[in-house]
């Protein structure tokens, strides 16, 4: 596939993307894990809103 073809986002840098991803801590890696996770990010959104809507329950009542 030529270049021509390619969308401007498709475009990727495979070796500095590479070197990202090595350079993140742990806790930045598990984050980018979690925000690829469509399951999981949804359930932190869910818990957002509810927490904003006053819906979240005390830790001690868990």
């Amino acid at each position: 596939m030529k270049t021509e073809n390619l969308k401007e986002a498709e475009l990727v840098d495979l070796q500095r993307l590479a070197y990202l991803l090595k350079s993140l801590s742990p806790a930045e890696a598990e984050t980018l894990e979690l925000l690829l996770d469509d399951e999981a990010r949804k359930t932190i959104q869910t818990s957002l809103k509810e927490l904003d809507e006053g819906k979240g329950l005390p830790i001690d009542e868990w």
